[in-house]
């Protein structure tokens, strides 16, 4: 769920807010700190790098027997 509403405040407001300021751009809103000599400053969430697993990645890797699909000879009592 991402938000998009937008909060500009000058940067004494922001100094007693920072903590509320940070949740608010980590739940997707925009945060703009404007400072005393009318600078801009957004607060973004940088990215978390937890790693993706990539389709085919893989590959080579995992080998199969021919008999994969045979059925077990061990476990012949528990078939019906």
């Amino acid at each position: 769920m991402e938000l998009n509403f937008m909060q500009k405040l000058y940067l004494k407001e922001a100094n007693n807010q920072l903590e509320e300021l940070i949740k608010k751009a980590s739940q997707g809103e925009e945060v703009i700190i404007i400072s005393d000599d009318g600078e801009c400053f957004q607060i973004l969430p940088l990215k978390s790098k937890k790693p993706r697993p990539k389709f085919g990645s893989a590959k080579g890797l995992i080998e199969m027997s021919d008999d994969f699909d045979e059925p077990l000879t061990d476990f012949e009592n528990y078939e019906p």
